[in-house]
């Protein structure tokens, strides 16, 4: 089958070389006493917090709305929270900067590491319908769709997977529900995809000219943590990345910035709280210029999607890039967190509506057992989901990829049919 050689080629890959250049790998580290990344006059054990602190530190949007402007007040208990927070940052394990290539598998694997909520909430739930009926009939078809439902795939995503497994099922005769996940998983990967190819992609500028990215989204979705993942993402390609503070009123934030910044080695361009977030941005684009960087990625107040007045200062901010910049920014990602379900679904129409959004960073992906969003989002709004968080760790954000997100909500399943198919 098309599919199964698609998951053996493109997601597997060769885990036994792996191994080898694994094993050839911590032989050439057991050699070099001295860790490489040691620029800093900061104790070697500073590299990673628990990155749970950084995501969590965002306020939730139901507080966002409480704490918008009054930046001149006493410093707050909360406020005094986030710098300790802050401080907590100094508190890491070692995690080295460099970042080899990885290989097919062991993204593939971090895939179904993400994904163990979902797949053993849904999954487990399928294998247990695919157990109890021997035949594929009307009723199994209706139980599936309820537990496509709970997964917030969406209810026109089902409504179109079922149609296709309908026809699917009628056109190959399938009489039982042996091998019916891999048929499953053929179809969701076909709406997701839907003839579109390398939209993962980020729209990058010629060498030699600055591209711009601009991260929107509501608080507590785990923004600026993704920004300084993105940020390692492309210093490790050998880009030259700026970053902007421009979320000038959620306190902390640009501290918050500031220590990603000084952690994966990137200026952070920043003014006082309370700044205006245009006038970051002009200064940001200036300095990036000026230091011929490659990137400059824009971070942004968390905004509520009913607050007017913040959408109106997001065009602002907007407007003063272009002028800049002719047809820039280059990229508008949403980040959402996936733990919200059909929240984020809400979220993500309301800041298409009010800007040109090209692509959606989907955050908290390993901590939800409603992983089915990803798929409500691509087929419903028609914008493509570029990353997905899949952990805590540096490397942890990941490209999205159809294949290797499907295979993680039916690896298990999955496996056992690839071995049956080999023979």
């Amino acid at each position: 089958m098309s599919f199964f050689k698609r998951l053996k080629d493109k997601l597997m890959g060769n885990p036994a070389e792996e191994e080898k250049l694994d094993a050839t790998d911590n032989e050439l580290e057991s050699d070099h006493s001295e860790p490489e990344f040691k620029e800093s006059n900061e104790p070697a054990a500073i590299e990673t917090v628990d990155l749970k602190v950084s995501e969590q530190d965002e306020e939730s949007p139901e507080m966002a709305i409480v704490k918008e402007v009054d930046v001149e007040a006493e410093p707050s208990p909360e406020i005094e929270e986030a710098q300790l927070d802050l401080q907590e940052l100094a508190v890491v394990e070692d995690e080295p900067l460099e970042e080899k290539k990885p290989s097919a598998w062991s993204i593939t694997q971090k895939f179904k590491a993400g994904l163990e909520k979902t797949r053993n909430s849904f999954t487990s739930k399928v294998n247990d319908l695919v157990a109890r009926y021997r035949k594929v009939d009307e009723d199994f078809f209706e139980e599936l769709e309820d537990l496509l439902l709970q997964a917030d795939v969406g209810f026109e995503t089902v409504m179109e997977l079922m149609d296709k497994l309908r026809y699917e099922v009628q056109r190959k005769n399938i009489k039982d529900t042996n091998g019916i996940q891999a048929v499953i998983s053929e179809k969701l990967v076909e709406i997701y995809e839907q003839g579109e190819e390398d939209i993962i992609e980020l729209t990058m500028q010629p060498d030699g000219e600055l591209t711009v990215i601009l991260f929107v989204g509501v608080n507590g979705v785990g923004k600026t943590t993704t920004i300084g993942k993105l940020a390692h993402r492309l210093k490790s390609q050998g880009k030259t990345v700026v970053l902007a503070a421009g979320d000038t009123f959620r306190a902390g934030a640009i501290d918050q910035l500031q220590v990603w910044g000084d952690r994966v080695g990137c200026e952070v361009i920043k003014q006082s709280e309370g700044s205006d977030p245009a006038a970051v941005m002009y200064d940001a684009i200036r300095a990036a210029k000026n230091r011929k960087a490659d990137v400059l990625i824009c971070d942004t107040a968390g905004r509520l999607q009913n607050k007017v007045n913040l959408m109106n200062e997001l065009e602002k901010v907007h407007r003063v890039i272009s002028r800049e910049i002719p047809n820039a920014p280059h990229e508008v990602l949403l980040a959402l967190d996936a733990t919200t379900g059909q929240n984020a679904l809400v979220q993500a129409q309301t800041f298409k509506e009010a800007t040109n959004v090209t692509g959606i960073v989907l955050t908290k992906l390993d901590g939800t057992a409603k992983g089915g969003i990803v798929l409500a989002i691509r087929n419903k709004l028609h914008i493509p989901v570029k990353f997905v968080g899949l952990g805590e760790k540096m490397d942890d954000l990941q490209p999205f990829d159809a294949e290797r997100y499907v295979y993680g909500l039916f690896a298990d399943g999955l496996d056992k049919e690839l071995q049956n198919n080999d023979e």
